[in-house]
């Protein structure tokens, strides 16, 4: 399997709880109240901000269950892509939505008795906690993918993000500096 990651060789910074809320960096701020650098000028939003709010489970499925089985993880949690482990912690793959449509296309309805292994993505890429949301959505957008789990230093796994989650704190992020700026015009 080969582990694909954002950025490289970076101390990766943990999850930290902010008024139990995304929090933003403030403009011109050097450093944010988590303590991390911001990157950019302006607003910056870390994947370790969207997990504090979403949390870090990640539904995950051992690769030798079948298609089947997975189908119906998929159903049951609510999400759009599992992450294949055998012990919870180690990535072996990532079977998505669109890897089960695939296998169904080739194979028909036998597929679902096929185990994950046979469908599953095993060239899986990764973030980490203080990667930036615009990171993603680059990422995500380029590799046309949909879901990137987080991994720790030691590359196990440390939660999820999906496209909703980025969207979602993009939209949070757009209307604080909307809101900064409305602030602003109106103070004059």
């Amino acid at each position: 399997m080969r582990m694909l990651s954002c950025r490289t060789s970076r101390p990766a910074i943990q999850p930290v709880a902010v008024d139990s809320r995304v929090h933003y960096h403030s403009l011109g701020d050097r450093r944010g109240p988590c303590g991390c650098q911001t990157v950019t000028k302006g607003n910056t939003v870390h994947v370790h901000h969207v997990l504090t709010v979403k949390g870090t489970a990640v539904a995950t499925i051992r690769p030798d269950a079948t298609l089947g089985d997975a189908t119906a993880s998929l159903r049951d949690h609510g999400v759009g892509a599992l992450v294949a482990s055998r012990d919870g912690r180690v990535i072996d793959g990532i079977l998505s939505e669109r890897d089960v449509v695939r296998a169904l296309a080739a194979h028909g309805a036998d597929t679902l008795a096929h185990e994950v292994s046979s469908a599953m993505s095993t060239s899986v890429t990764t973030c980490r906690a203080d990667d930036t949301i615009d990171q993603m959505m680059a990422m995500m957008t380029e590799r046309r993918i949909r879901h990137l789990p987080v991994v720790d230093d030691e590359g196990h796994l440390a939660g999820i993000i999906s496209i909703g989650d980025v969207v979602k704190a993009r939209v949070g992020q757009l209307e604080q500096e909307n809101n900064q700026l409305h602030d602003y015009i109106q103070a004059r």
